[in-house]
């Protein structure tokens, strides 16, 4: 007899203590009122999964536009982000815009690919994937895709 064992994918918010990520999830509550009420927790903890992933990534990967809030959110917090990142990373995980002009005045958009990357190389880094707050992941894009509002990606070092 075979006994598959199953594999329990961790979150993000498991990442950084709790008190952290309540003062992350009330600041996106409080900046975007217009939210679900319960979007700032899944906002956080796929920006954690996202950022977790990023710390060993070997090519540039892109959050979502929803992610990205939480990722921002986290970077105001800058001596936990610097904390987290050297925990997490051992270096200082970059938020890094591409400031060229986009054309017709709408952000710079990346392929449902590069979005559906970036989904699998969290699920494979072990963390769940909350499919909703991906829009274009597997080649579910019934939105624009934008590697974020600001049109950024991370910077990774790893090889």
């Amino acid at each position: 007899m075979t006994v598959e064992a199953t594999r329990i994918a961790r979150t993000g918010r498991s990442l950084i203590p709790e008190a952290l990520f309540d003062r992350l999830t009330a600041r996106i509550a409080a900046e975007h009122p217009d939210l679900d009420a319960a979007m700032p927790t899944r906002i956080v903890d796929q920006a954690l999964a996202f950022l977790g992933t990023v710390a060993t990534a070997t090519r540039p990967l892109g959050p979502s536009d929803l992610v990205d809030i939480g990722w921002h959110t986290f970077i105001l917090y800058t001596e936990e982000y610097a904390e987290f990142c050297q925990r997490i990373a051992g270096r200082f995980i970059h938020h890094v815009p591409d400031d060229q002009e986009p054309s017709g005045g709408t952000p710079p958009t990346i392929p449902a690919s590069t979005l559906a990357d970036t989904v699998d190389a969290i699920a494979a880094a072990g963390f769940a994937v909350d499919e909703e707050l991906w829009p274009c992941a597997a080649g579910n894009c019934n939105s624009k895709c934008s590697q974020c509002h600001a049109g950024c990606h991370d910077s990774p070092t790893k090889k």
